[in-house]
């Protein structure tokens, strides 16, 4: 299976649940607007995101993409996928869409995820390595 790093960072913001899903949350490689009752979580790419927007912010993440349109009766796609990362300590955020599914990897984490990827047998398409920002310094 292959798996593509996306080049352009992407963050999440927690919103409140009574507000408007935001013009402003739109852009590739991903964008994803999910209301819950506790919550508006926006996907989109970190660049858009208004320096005064009223929520948390967690981010940069790299998206990574399974580069193959799923089908809906294949079982345990996104669990061995996963495997790798928890086994190797790396939390992760996934979006599915009716074609596939993406992992949003912390940045910092990106190399190290597709390393486990290719020794799990995956084939990984890095984005160029000044995408993959430093380690946090809160962290």
């Amino acid at each position: 299976m292959r798996l593509t790093m996306c080049p352009t960072p992407v963050s999440v913001v927690r919103l409140s649940p009574d507000d408007e899903s935001p013009e402003w949350a739109d852009g590739e490689p991903l964008s994803s607007v999910t209301r819950t009752a506790n919550e508006l979580s926006v996907v989109c790419p970190t660049t858009v995101v208004p320096d005064d927007v009223q929520g948390q912010v967690q981010g940069p993440f790299v998206a990574v993409v399974i580069d193959d349109v799923l089908e809906f009766s294949q079982v345990g796609v996104l669990v061995a996928l996963l495997q790798p990362l928890a086994d190797g300590g790396i939390p992760v955020l996934t979006v599915s869409t009716y074609d596939t599914d993406w992992v949003l990897v912390e940045a910092y984490r990106a190399a190290t995820a597709a390393a486990l990827w290719r020794a799990a047998g995956y084939e990984v398409v890095e984005p160029p390595p000044t995408m993959h920002p430093g380690r946090p310094d809160d962290e």
